[in-house]
């Protein structure tokens, strides 16, 4: 039990770091019309963050689903 909130932490932190880690862009210009980028593919490193992203949030989704489940009962 105690192992599943631990790694839930881990994730968390992985989490939060993979989504920063992420490149913006051109930030509050797109909100002006200033990007002309918007359906660009992802490529390399950049492709790899956005996977991992993704395995990091259903990772710490199906954790949390996990520990919540198992206090309950």
């Amino acid at each position: 039990m105690r192992s599943l909130q631990i790694a839930q932490i881990i994730i968390a932190v992985s989490l939060m770091l993979a989504i920063l880690l992420q490149n913006r862009g051109v930030g509050l210009s797109g909100i002006f019309g200033g990007s002309g980028n918007v359906y660009r593919t992802k490529r390399g490193i950049e492709k790899k963050l956005f996977i991992l992203t993704i395995i990091l949030g259903v990772l710490f989704f199906s954790i949390s689903l996990a520990v919540m489940l198992l206090y309950k009962g």
